[in-house]
């Protein structure tokens, strides 16, 4: 993720790889994401104490005004997977209501494809753990079938090949820390705090 900030505004940009079907686990860019806040302020994630649900321990300081979020760019002469992958992302950032009513790609990366543990967990995460929620090493252990194995949980989320889609992001510690992420843990708060925001817009 590349930042950059000017008077008055603040921006963040996402540019996602994909597995290709057929290509060994070869990515290619699906496109760019430019995240926009009218405030220098982005939303911020801060972690109290003495909170027992996961997801409402963090609270989320709004920006003045709503961001926004353009498409900046796409592959050219997509096939219909990243055709579906593009709509679904830009669904994410700049829709969030209508990911539930757009179709998942299909996933061909061999990770998602032969039995596991690390797909067991995968695909429980796909499944389970929904916008705006979060949930510990620990618990994902236990719903993907093995209470003891949080560490595993860590290395499947680390082998994740489809991040965002795949939320590994909302995958955090008992503690209520975020843990680490492959994107980096201020782009892991960021999406925290996006879909926080969100659900809460959503609700009001």
């Amino acid at each position: 993720m590349a930042e950059e900030e000017s008077a008055g505004s603040a921006e963040s940009c996402f540019l996602l790889f994909l597995p290709r079907e057929g290509s060994g686990g070869c990515a290619v860019p699906v496109g760019a994401w430019r995240i926009l806040s009218p405030s220098p302020q982005r939303p911020r994630m801060c972690p109290p104490s003495g909170l027992n649900n996961l997801m409402s321990r963090w609270h989320v300081k709004r920006t003045e005004a709503p961001m926004r979020c353009e498409l900046c760019g796409t592959v050219t002469s997509m096939p219909e997977p990243l055709q579906q992958c593009t709509a679904w992302l830009s669904a994410y950032f700049c829709e969030p209501s209508r990911t539930q009513q757009l179709p998942l790609p299909p996933f061909h990366h061999p990770m998602l494809q032969r039995d596991s543990f690390t797909k067991e967990v995968l695909w429980t995460l796909l499944r389970e753990v929904k916008f705006g929620e979060a949930i510990s090493y620990q618990q994902l252990a236990e719903r993907a079938g093995n209470s003891r194995a949080a560490r595993a949980v860590g290395g499947a989320m680390r082998s994740n090949p489809i991040p965002i889609i795949i939320p590994c992001h909302r995958v955090i510690c008992s503690s209520g820390q975020i843990g680490n992420y492959g994107g980096g843990n201020l782009m892991k708060e960021w999406l925290l705090s996006h879909e926080k925001l969100q659900k809460e817009k959503l609700a009001d």
